[in-house]
């Protein structure tokens, strides 16, 4: 797996890279900026399954194509075979990242195939992706996620980002902690962010001054980064996990939804011992134990068998924790 970058501000590599398409791709593709479309060829992966999973937010289908903003540039996105076609202005190293297309999936699979359930879902949903996303970014939308449906989610960030945002063209970037910073609580409730709107406002604030460093996560095991984290008003057990996952490469993080909750007790809850009121916990620290440095994979999977159009699980786990 890729080493954590240098710097938050400079977080993907910048090299330039880039495998262009064909003549023929050229003609029949309309393009959005003068970049060549890159053709980037690819093992394990699905962008369908990776892009509607519920782990990104920003991401809209039309046709065969995804369009989304990362890193502040429009990317248009879609699956050709098992080569990844791509029409932005971002370099090839950056989308390789941002795919996580460095992970090594029959290692993450060998690893989290531990019984019957996880092996049904590998074999349903193959080629799924975590993304790698940007720390600020990340966080902002997970704390936006509090008690929310994924389209309302959406709906609060899309807000979010037309009304603080650069303007680019055919969508808005995703605003900064010195943006957000200046604004007020009642004009943060406009975007519909609710009672997340104060928690939210202090984070940017604490951000642009400086007082929590993006970067900090990154230098730390995982439970000290989770502890930072839940240091900071409105991240709980839940967010914490899902930034530590989604954004500083803190792989054997599990996060705990009503989502993950029902699937664990329905399959694995004979395995999890703990107390009710503190199931979620226990829960977390069984996946992290069972499923062992790769569980946020395995959450992902789990999770997705909860929110996809497919039949649901019907096999049960046969789990003996040996790892």
């Amino acid at each position: 797996m890729a080493g954590k970058p240098g710097k938050i501000g400079n977080y993907y590599n910048n090299t330039d890279c880039i495998i262009p398409c064909t003549d023929i791709e050229k003609m029949i593709i309309p393009q959005w900026n003068n970049s060549p479309i890159m053709r980037i060829p690819t093992n394990d992966f699905d962008l369908d399954s990776t892009l509607d999973c519920g782990q990104v937010f920003r991401w809209q289908r039309s046709g065969e194509w995804w369009t989304g903003v990362v890193l502040g540039h429009i990317v248009r996105a879609r699956q050709d075979g098992s080569d990844l076609v791509v029409d932005t202005g971002l370099d090839r190293d950056s989308i390789v990242r941002y795919f996580r297309l460095d992970d090594d999936m029959p290692g993450i699979y060998s690893r989290i195939n531990t019984d019957p359930v996880m092996d049904d879902l590998i074999r349903r949903f193959r080629g799924l992706r975590l993304i790698r996303q940007e720390p600020w970014e990340c966080l902002i939308s997970y704390m936006a996620s509090s008690c929310k449906s994924i389209p309302n989610i959406k709906d609060s960030i899309s807000n979010l980002c037309r009304q603080y945002g650069d303007d680019l063209g055919r969508d808005f970037s995703f605003p900064t902690a010195e943006v957000l910073a200046r604004t007020t609580e009642n004009r943060l409730r406009e975007t519909k962010l609710g009672f997340r709107s104060v928690n939210i406002l202090e984070v940017a604030r604490k951000v642009d001054s400086g007082e929590f460093d993006l970067g900090a996560p990154f230098e730390l095991e995982y439970e000290e980064a989770r502890e930072l984290l839940m240091g900071m008003r409105g991240i709980g057990p839940k967010i914490a996990d899902c930034v530590l996952l989604f954004a500083y490469d803190k792989m054997e993080a599990f996060p705990v939804d009503t989502h993950i909750l029902s699937v664990m007790e329905e399959h694995y809850g004979s395995f999890i011992e703990g107390a009710k009121s503190k199931r979620g916990e226990a829960i977390s620290e069984f996946a992290r134990s069972y499923f062992g440095q790769y569980a946020g994979y395995a959450q992902q999977y789990l999770f997705n068998s909860r929110i996809s159009d497919n039949d649901p699980l019907t096999h049960s786990a046969d789990c003996t924790i040996t790892k």
